[in-house]
């Protein structure tokens, strides 16, 4: 647990006033207290985590379950309205702003997105339903993605249209 703290610190270039940041501390310690045993002090420290973690939604408007399976350098950018499902997946190096949502298409349809590593979401954007979101991947703001995305690709608009992402040369 400590060891990935440090690590998102790091990722927050050190800025412990990061809302992000705070977020994902309370993340990261309620994954770690699934392997703490005796089963009444896991008991003691879920109590704890479901404080915090409600804490952290009035306090930030974002909704982060421990549940949800984040990768490295995952980086929250601006707090407010954000919401990750609990059977997301996120890969490494990703990066969401605020009002994104992740998550389930509707009730009846039990599955969220598994996105990959190096995604960078956009302001107010939605990423809903059991879709697949690849590598190296752009979602513009406000865009709404429903259907899959391959790797190095571009999704903009309501639906969202995916194009492929231009290489740049330096």
């Amino acid at each position: 647990m400590f060891n990935n703290i440090k690590a998102d610190l790091k990722s927050y270039q050190g800025d412990f006033g990061a809302q992000g940041f705070w977020v994902m501390v309370v993340y990261r310690f309620g994954r770690w207290r699934y392997g703490v045993r005796p089963a009444l002090l896991r008991k003691f420290f879920s109590l704890i985590y479901k404080i915090l973690y409600k804490l952290m939604q009035i306090l930030t408007g974002i909704e982060l379950p421990c549940e949800a399976d984040i990768g490295k350098n995952f980086i929250i950018d601006h707090f407010g309205g954000i919401v990750v499902s609990g059977y997301a997946k996120l890969g490494d190096n990703c990066r969401i702003r605020n009002g994104v949502v992740i998550g389930l298409k509707n009730v009846e349809e039990i599955g969220a997105p598994v996105i990959g590593n190096n995604v960078d979401i956009g302001a107010g954007a939605k990423v809903l339903g059991k879709i697949t979101i690849g590598h190296n991947v752009l979602i513009g703001a406000n865009a709404v993605v429903i259907s899959d995305v391959p790797d190095n690709s571009i999704a903009v608009g309501v639906p969202a249209v995916i194009k492929a992402r231009k290489q740049v040369q330096i």
